[in-house]
């Protein structure tokens, strides 16, 4: 637990990966010694002078007992590359990255994880593709990994948590920075039944090089990836190229040989991946891997819940316009939000009615990317939705951000 608070600190100077980690470590006995070392101790480690120069300003800006602090308080919890909690699988990878960040729970049975993947600008078909072979897969315990963006990864999202099912989104920015926003929605819901997964700090928006790594990850956590629907130079290519690096299996639907969007699967189909129509396809190749699945638990009883709300088709309207409308939640019921978010919360709780985001952050005195961020960390977790045209309002779930789900097992050592 200790360290922990040193790898995330470190891990937010670019060229810090797991090699130089390994290198400090070794040379100084702790990472707490490396981050208190003079510069002159980290040239003797083999710091070179740009990453020495970066390591001096980083440690200028940031106290590292502050940083674990915003991290407790978002409900975001760092997992080092030593700790025991750290996804086996992508642990194996040459390029794991050094920290993780997960919002929402990692359990044993993610180890039995398929990607789905595919374009953004999905047909019908894939669509439907994606949401049969997700479905199926998550109804016998598999995970569902996907990088939450619109198109096939948001069907394979979706048809995991429809399933009953475990869902894992890997995201190219920090947890605080939901990409694509329209997507905020199942974030929320994905945290519930999976997690959310970054590499990248609070604070870090999605950029375009950050997708290609991001990739690295999503196959890194996966026994196999499925590519449904995809251009022959897409970023569902840059998984499949990760993938092969990583020595994980390639699966593909087949689609229209006059589609666009069927150009790289099928082409990757003659290129060697195996030809894909259901979800028996991928079980059957990774049977060396899977077994007989065990499903979780859990995910036999959200799945038999699914089933019973699936089978009711009456809806109760309600009696009233404050019955429809549920009761905005005094801000003295919400408990322990950092300053930040009580501000956000009291602002919202005295307004009449739900208030645009401009308006969050004037009640503030803040600018409107910090406000963004906290409220995006608040709506992932419950405590506030957003309607239609960016405004937000308090929701009747009680907050418990000082002591969040994720920190019940303990910090990882």
């Amino acid at each position: 637990m200790d360290d922990l608070k040193y790898w995330v600190a470190f891990h937010g100077i670019d060229g810090m990966g797991p090699q130089r980690f390994n290198r400090i470590e070794t040379y100084f006995g702790s990472l707490e010694d490396a981050w208190q070392a003079r510069r002159g101790e980290l040239r003797d480690a083999g710091i070179g002078p740009a990453l020495l120069e970066d390591i001096d300003v980083r440690r200028n800006q940031i106290d590292p007992d502050d940083e674990m602090d915003k991290l407790i308080r978002s409900g975001i919890r760092p997992i080092h590359l030593r700790s025991e909690e750290y996804p086996d699988q992508l642990a194996e990878s040459d390029d794991a990255p050094a920290v993780i960040y997960v919002c929402g729970d990692l359990v044993s049975h993610d180890s039995n994880a398929v990607a789905v993947v595919g374009t953004r600008n999905a047909t019908p078909y894939g669509i439907e593709m994606a949401s049969m072979i997700s479905g199926e897969l998550a109804r016998m315990g598999v995970t569902i990994v996907s990088g939450l963006a619109i198109g096939i990864d948001t069907a394979a999202h979706r048809a995991a948590l429809n399933a009953g099912g475990r869902t894992v989104a890997v995201l190219a920015g920090g947890l605080d920075s939901i990409y694509p926003q329209q997507n905020r929605g199942l974030a929320r819901q994905i945290v519930e039944s999976g997690s959310l997964i970054s590499e990248y700090q609070l604070g870090t928006r999605s950029k375009r090089d950050h997708f290609p790594r991001r990739n690295r990850i999503i196959s890194g956590l996966s026994r196999g990836v499925v590519v449904v629907e995809a251009a022959k130079k897409s970023g569902a290519t840059w998984t499949v190229k990760w993938a092969l690096e990583q020595n994980r299996e390639v699966f593909a639907v087949p689609g229209n040989a006059t589609s666009p969007q069927s150009e790289g699967t099928n082409w990757l189909i003659q290129q060697g991946a195996k030809l894909t129509t259901c979800a028996d396809d991928v079980l059957e190749e990774l049977s060396a891997f899977f077994g007989d699945l065990e499903r979780d638990p859990e995910i036999e009883r959200r799945q038999s819940s699914a089933h019973v709300s699936s089978t009711v088709t009456a809806r109760k309207e309600p009696r009233s316009f404050s019955e429809a409308r549920p009761r905005q939640p005094r801000v003295e019921e919400i408990e322990t939000f950092n300053e930040q978010e009580h501000a956000i919360a009291k602002s919202l709780s005295d307004a009449e009615g739900p208030m645009h985001i401009d308006e969050v952050a004037r009640s503030m005195s803040a600018s409107v990317n910090d406000v963004m961020s906290a409220l995006t960390m608040m709506e992932v977790r419950g405590v506030v939705r957003c309607t239609e045209g960016a405004l937000y309002e308090l929701t009747n779930k009680r907050a418990e951000i000082g002591a969040p789900r994720l920190l019940d097992q303990g910090q990882p050592a």
